[in-house]
């Protein structure tokens, strides 16, 4: 594997031990993969950011990388709580406080405190063809298929290995070769909201588990839509990347011939709704929108549709967003209208890490599929997988049905 004079002074600790043992993390991944080289990036995105999935021996680690600072723009994927109003949210306070350090351990690294599995909607959109090292399973998908941008899926020590080196190994995803298309898909199944988008992507990753799949006969892909389909099938499945005839730009440029065929109709996107909704209980604790983060476009909608509307004091309606777009729908009284209504807009995290077992909920509304295949899981709860129309009725009525 060929290493610049730069590559091999780090090698030999000449910048210092941190930066030393984060080559030897990127070189090691190159060799076992077969990297020619590494090659550098724009920015990173790093997971590994809730005191409850990184545990008191991550925190340590962390803690000890200081003085080193980040080579390249770098944001953190969501924390287990509002950085802020995490006591409105019911977090233990000694959850909070780790999770405080955890934070404050990243900032003295440089890294930009935007906790947020989108990025993208906050400013951090690398260009096409641009390489970058992002770890969020949902954010790879959408950068590579989207906005067609190169990343792996990298894990969180690789990936704040590239933030703190400026450097990745130059395989996978980042090769001409392997982003061409595997299989093709067929969408025959009508898909009329987000919810419906999200569970596509959640078949197409438990089918195919793996590849890149060509996508036929959508009708739309916007922003948001391509989000929840990389959600959802990075989730389910391995799916990093895929290409939307129509819609992406790489899938100009790629031949789809001759591949095997996938069908998805409506029986298929209905029969994941049934699958993701493990509810015993006619009661719902929480209805969680935000998975991953919600754009500006569905915090508005989600505010019209509460509009002179009151939520059942047995139900909480939250919705989990980024620092930038909260801000953002504050200036415009989205927020407001959503607040009035009884619902509360929370950054920095998500349903997923946020310690939902030990504040007390049991039955959840979501209308993210890689959220509801999650959550069981990750917090020990029973969930409702639907519309955002149904998930906002629920929240009014306090109950399924």
């Amino acid at each position: 594997m060929y290493l610049t004079n730069e590559q091999e002074a780090i090698l030999k600790g000449e910048e210092g031990w941190v930066k030393k043992k984060c080559l030897e993390i990127l070189v090691g991944l190159g060799e076992v993969y077969g990297a020619d080289r590494l090659i550098p990036i724009v920015s990173a995105q790093i997971s590994g950011v809730s005191y409850k999935t990184l545990g008191e021996a991550g925190l340590q680690w962390i803690e000890s990388l200081a003085p080193t600072k980040v080579a390249v723009p770098s944001t953190l994927n969501p924390a287990g709580m509002d950085l802020i109003f995490w006591s409105e949210m019911g977090v233990p306070e000694e959850f909070a406080e780790k999770q405080m350090r955890i934070i404050r351990a990243y900032e003295r690294l440089g890294v930009i405190p935007l906790c947020s599995c989108a990025p993208y909607l906050s400013g951090m959109a690398p260009r096409f063809g641009e390489h970058v090292a992002w770890s969020e399973s949902s954010a790879v998908c959408f950068v590579n298929s989207y906005l067609g941008a190169r990343t792996n899926r990298e894990g969180g020590p690789s990936a704040l290995a590239s933030a703190l080196t400026g450097f990745t190994a130059n395989y996978g995803l980042h090769l001409d070769e392997n982003r061409a298309p595997t299989v093709v898909v067929e969408v025959r199944a009508k898909l009329s909201g987000l919810s419906d988008y999200s569970a596509l992507g959640y078949y197409l990753g438990k089918v195919l588990q793996q590849g890149v799949p060509y996508l036929r006969g959508l009708t739309s892909l916007g922003a948001d839509e391509a989000k929840a389909i990389s959600a959802a099938a990075a989730a389910s499945g391995s799916i990093a990347l895929f290409h939307a005839e129509g819609f992406t730009q790489e899938a100009q440029s790629v031949s789809a011939s001759g591949l095997e065929r996938l069908q998805v109709d409506d029986e298929a996107i209905y029969g994941v709704y049934e699958e993701l909704s493990t509810l015993r209980s006619n009661e719902i604790d929480l209805v969680a929108i935000g998975c991953p983060h919600t754009s500006l476009s569905e915090l508005r909608t989600a505010a019209a549709l509460l509009r002179g509307k009151r939520v059942a004091s047995s139900t909480k309606l939250w919705f989990f967003t980024s620092l930038t777009t909260k801000a953002l729908a504050e200036r415009l009284g989205i927020t407001q209208e959503i607040e009035e209504a009884g619902g509360k807009v929370y950054t920095d995290c998500c349903m997923i890490v946020a310690p939902l077992e030990r504040m007390g909920f049991k039955n959840v509304a979501l209308n993210s599929a890689k959220a509801a295949f999650y959550a069981p899981s990750a917090s020990n709860v029973e969930t409702v997988f639907t519309t955002l129309e149904n998930c906002i009725d629920i929240a009014l009525k306090g109950r399924v049905r």
